[in-house]
């Protein structure tokens, strides 16, 4: 009688399956009934069919999260982005400022780097997207707002790592390059800027990584990046695959960033 009513239950989960494609969440229900009924002396055609059921239900399920999480990628490889191209300027320009023999200007510059590195990037986010509401009542795209907030803030480190690498080269080489005739701008970006770069590379390359993990902050006000997706996918398939997936793509990226900054760094021994 159990064999009997073992295998009528077998048949009706074998229906539900059949009409049932892609809910990762009954699919992980299902999964462990296989694991448990496996043992179970049924038909071997009737099982089979519904273990290669599942195993399709599984390989839908991964594909899918797979495509959910690269729309989530798309968006965190955006901010990646655009922090990079305007960040480094920036970085570039307030190295400079913080460089200057004007008191103020260097004070300014300096009062902002240490709010910048002070303060926790996460709360610079929330305060750039709601203080214009709270100042102004007016309310902008946050996805911009995360683009401000990151500019800002990486652009505070580059500055001090280019100032770093400005001061590091010595005073002698603007003098020769002034008697050569090359003007203040020339020598900063012909002669100084190469070098700079190749001092500070390790210091840039640990920032860029960086960079990389923090685009995950941008959920705080509702950008839906690669690890909001994944955390979505991980509350609604009660798994932590998606996380673990998630994970995997922010090493393969970090991975893939260190290649280039070693290729590049070899590249510039020239300046040793």
């Amino acid at each position: 009688m159990k064999k009997s009513s073992d295998y009528v239950l077998l048949r009706e989960i074998g229906k539900f399956v059949s009409v049932f494609d892609e809910d990762s969440v009954i699919v992980s229900y299902l999964m462990g009934y296989k694991i448990v009924n496996s043992k179970v002396g049924f038909p071997s055609n009737v099982l089979s069919k519904v273990i290669n059921k599942l195993e399709d239900n599984n390989i839908n399920y991964l594909i899918k999260l797979i495509n959910i999480l690269l729309q989530g990628l798309t968006v965190s490889l955006k901010i990646f982005s655009l922090t990079l191209i305007f960040a480094i300027p920036l970085g570039i320009i307030i190295s400079v400022l913080s460089l200057s023999k004007n008191k103020i200007i260097s004070i300014l510059i300096k009062t902002y780097i240490l709010i910048m590195r002070g303060t926790p990037l996460l709360l610079q986010i929330i305060c750039i997207y709601f203080a214009p509401y709270y100042l102004f009542k007016m309310s902008y795209n946050r996805f911009i707002a995360v683009i401000i907030a990151f500019t800002l803030n990486y652009a505070a480190y580059f500055g001090e790592i280019f100032r770093g690498g400005i001061e590091s080269i010595p005073r002698g080489q603007w003098e020769v390059s002034f008697t050569l005739g090359f003007s203040k701008i020339q020598t900063f970006f012909i002669i100084i800027l190469p070098q700079v770069v190749k001092r500070i590379l390790p210091s840039i390359s640990n920032e860029v990584i960086t960079l990389v993990r923090d685009t995950s902050l941008a959920q705080v006000v509702g950008v839906t990046e690669l690890f909001a997706f994944a955390q979505k996918q991980a509350n609604y398939s009660f798994s932590i695959i998606p996380l673990l997936i998630a994970g995997l793509i922010y090493l393969i990226i970090s991975m893939i960033l260190t290649l280039i900054f070693n290729y590049t760094e070899r590249k510039l021994e020239y300046y040793r």
